[in-house]
């Protein structure tokens, strides 16, 4: 008789493990211990459920590095103790958070799918108990002897989607995720599909890494912007690295005072990375005269990343202690899946 899958839950955080105080109305993270009371259909699951939560519960908006590092440290300890792992988690900063993950847990052959809902599991209309039960059973699926998923996912309303690929898109809709530019790796209807030629694989071995920098800043172009007024951000001293969003396919206006800045940034031993303000499509540097100044100073294209995925993967490579040139080198490849090469 086949054993049951193990599969580890870990509870940062956020709107799903929340239940409402019949006295006062207020939320208050309920207790994981007892998650067959609020969830009695996991039951039927024919797995055997572990739980661990955060000492605290964490406010997706107050999620930061020290708390991915948690999350990836829980995985690498109890790696060879289950079979995949669920981490509920506020949905603000859920795409930041499995991004940070799929850059410091290298070399998965296990599933650790994220997942959190929009109303809290006590509520009559939560979407938290489909989202819970499909993210398990996504933890246990196998086929060939092995993991279907060997990745970071998010599953949210029926998709499962790259952790690094996805941005939340809707703060009142039950399907608050989306892909532009990577197709679902699955979708739960009457059964579960999934997408093989769309699933990572990898022949390394797991490896953590948790450094992760903080030294990082974001800049967004918009029209008539005068970069003059925030000197610090072009700092190098402060900030190694400097992820621009542009226009379109990774163009921004002929501004002396842009083009000044970032060239004295840059000259000074600073890394900047172009990504699109778009939410589908990719940055193509040169291909409009307005882009050709990027190219020409050393602005990386960050191609088809998403602002998530830009901004921890910088924050991985400089925590990493890498020299500039190194970290050049690896934001122009494939780490884990987050770009179209």
């Amino acid at each position: 008789m086949q054993e049951k899958p193990n599969v580890l839950i870990i509870y940062t955080g956020g709107t799903i493990g929340m239940i409402k105080d019949p006295k006062t109305d207020e939320l208050k993270a309920f207790d994981f211990n007892h998650l067959n009371d609020y969830v009695p259909e996991l039951e039927r699951l024919n797995v055997n459920l572990k739980s661990i939560s955060f000492e605290k519960p964490v406010d997706s908006s107050e999620i930061n590095s020290t708390h991915w590092q948690e999350i990836a440290r829980t995985v690498f300890d109890n790696y060879v103790h289950f079979d995949g792992f669920v981490v509920l988690h506020g949905s603000d900063t859920m795409a930041y958070t499995a991004s940070a993950l799929s850059f410091m847990l290298r070399g998965l052959k296990k599933p650790v799918v994220l997942t959190g809902s929009q109303l809290p599991i006590g509520t009559i209309r939560t979407d938290g108990k489909e989202n819970l039960i499909s993210a398990i059973e996504i933890a246990v699926a196998r086929q060939n002897d092995e993991a279907i998923i060997q990745e970071v996912a998010v599953y949210f309303e029926y998709s499962l989607y790259r952790g690094n690929r996805c941005s939340k898109m809707s703060a009142n809709q039950f399907e608050a995720f989306k892909s532009p530019n990577y197709p679902e790796l699955a979708v739960a209807g009457v059964d579960i599909k999934y997408y093989h030629d769309s699933l990572l694989r990898t022949i390394q071995p797991l490896t953590l890494h948790e450094g992760m920098s903080t030294e990082i800043g974001l800049l967004k172009i918009f029209p008539g912007i005068n970069t003059d007024f925030i000197p610090g951000l072009f700092n190098v001293k402060n900030i190694k690295g400097l992820i621009i969003e542009t226009y379109g396919s990774g163009n921004a206006q002929s501004d002396d005072r842009l083009q000044r800045n970032l060239t004295k940034y840059i000259e000074e031993g600073g890394v900047v990375l172009n990504i699109s303000q778009c939410s589908s499509g990719a940055v193509n540097q040169g291909k409009y005269e307005t882009s050709s100044f990027f190219q020409k100073i050393g602005v990386i294209s960050g191609v088809d990343m998403t602002t998530e995925a830009a901004i921890t993967k910088m924050m991985h490579l400089f925590g990493l202690g890498l020299s500039r040139e190194v970290v050049i080198q690896q934001l122009n490849e494939n780490l884990s899946g987050e770009i179209s090469l």
